[in-house]
């Protein structure tokens, strides 16, 4: 490509830019607009829903992402179908490439035991328990794995949900409300804030990892709440790095809030043998009062659970409504999580391996020049390209090589944020990571 086109496509992608930043309020503002003479207006005009759902500013900025690839002619790296399993390697259109793209960060969703595991308990319960857990759906796999994960944590006991995401809404949502305040991490996941969002509470957040700012925001207003929660994560998924778990333990103890810890990428990834973030910052279970956790990841399945003391638990199990109105969680699934989990502890081995490829990927990328942000080396290292076009030509530069990453580009984060994200697992080879090292920093030399 040369200089010139080089320069046309940065212009076009900074002009499409503000073109998505513009349409949302636009939109917003012409369905407002119109929101006052719906009503009269349907009396004498038939309603077009599909004409209604174009105007959403959601749709706006679906429309105008398409449009910005087919202008930057650059290819969308999104939903590509994977053919099989999918772990260091997949298979997409017949191929195999290394991959980069998936949390199956200890290999245990292709792990044989794993499976036979959950088809077993598709033998003995079927697909499916059709019910919630309070109505009809309870089965004793169910509550093996939850015995299991609350031994794991050393806490009274858990409760698992059907859905990460959904864990941490319908957790937050239920338990504050009205006079309360929710203050998390700026860079929390999207399932922290929509819960804090539905709950009513007052929401705050603090500079990422920013203990320091933590503490001055609780000194100025705690007094001001009847119950505060801080929401943290054991290992942030879109940057890599950790909190200093012991700081926010103190700042807990001293402002008398609860804390809650999402370990969703943090479980069976940090500390030696993959107790997570308190092992690997030597802090006792009991010193956090919400922890939460998934099951898609290092546990092979789909769901998410929150560990801690009986009251917490009675009430999210007999009230929280994404546990109260749900089907309960699918046998195969928990039989599947519940190997998983046994694994872990048998084979720490994995986790000294996935540390060790971790390290591996974070030292030869920044050898090579590349800005890996603040990454620590466990499972995620993202590269920072500051370019969404950069980031999706570099992702589509890598497909072609046979390596599959995922760019994260404007507007899911700032521009000069933009990244390509490498979930690395246990079962990585070290070549594969020295030879996307490799074709990475070439790529990025063009």
């Amino acid at each position: 490509m040369g200089m010139g086109d080089q320069i046309r496509k940065q212009l076009a992608a900074a002009a499409l830019k503000r073109q998505l930043e513009r349409v949302s309020g636009e939109a917003q503002a012409q369905l407002d607009g119109a929101a006052a003479t719906r009503g009269a207006s349907r009396q004498t005009a038939s309603w077009d829903a599909r004409a209604s759902f174009e105007a959403m500013p959601l749709y706006q900025q679906v429309k105008l992402l398409k449009q910005m690839g087919e202008t930057l002619q650059v290819a969308s790296p999104f939903f590509r179908v994977h053919e099989g399993m999918a772990g260091a390697t997949t298979t997409i259109g017949a191929r195999e490439y290394i991959n980069y793209a998936n949390y199956n960060y200890l290999g245990f969703a292709s792990d044989p035991g794993v499976m036979a595991s959950a088809q077993a308990a598709i033998g003995r319960y079927g697909t499916s328990v059709s019910a919630s857990r309070m109505v009809a759906g309870e089965r004793p796999i169910q509550r093996e794995l939850e015995r299991a994960l609350a031994d794991f944590y050393e806490t009274d006991d858990c409760v698992a949900f059907v859905s990460g995401h959904a864990t941490n809404v319908t957790v937050i949502g239920a338990l504050f409300g009205h006079g309360d305040l929710i203050v998390h991490d700026a860079l929390a996941h999207n399932s922290i804030v929509q819960g804090a969002q539905l709950s009513g509470a007052k929401r705050l957040a603090f500079a990422h990892n920013d203990w320091r700012e933590l503490d001055a925001l609780l000194a100025r207003v705690r007094g001001e709440y009847r119950n505060v929660l801080v929401v943290i994560e054991g290992l942030y998924s879109m940057d890599g790095d950790y909190p200093e778990l012991e700081r926010f333990v103190e700042i807990r103890r001293r402002h008398g809030v609860f804390l809650m810890v999402d370990e969703a990428h943090s479980f069976g990834v940090l500390g030696e043998t993959g107790r997570g973030i308190r092992e690997q910052c030597g802090v006792p279970s009991s010193e956090v009062d919400l922890w939460m956790g998934t099951m898609s990841k290092t546990l092979a399945g789909c769901g998410g659970f929150i560990a801690g003391c009986q009251p917490l638990i009675d009430m999210l199990r007999h009230l929280a409504p994404g546990f109260l109105y749900s089907v309960g969680l699918a046998p195969a699934l928990a039989a599947a999580s519940l190997a998983a989990l046994e694994a872990l502890k048998a084979q720490p081995e994995r986790v000294a391996m996935l540390k060790a490829r971790g390290q591996q990927f974070l030292h030869e990328a920044r050898a090579a020049g590349l800005d890996t942000g603040t990454s620590a080396g466990y499972a995620v290292v993202p590269v920072i390209t500051r370019s969404s076009l950069k980031a999706a030509q570099w992702a589509n530069a890598l497909f072609d090589e046979g390596i599959n990453v995922q760019p994260i580009f404007y507007p899911a984060v700032e521009e000069r944020a933009a990244r390509l994200r490498f979930f690395i697992c246990s079962t990585h080879e070290s070549g594969q990571i020295t030879r996307t090292v490799m074709a990475l920093a070439r790529i990025a030399r063009r």
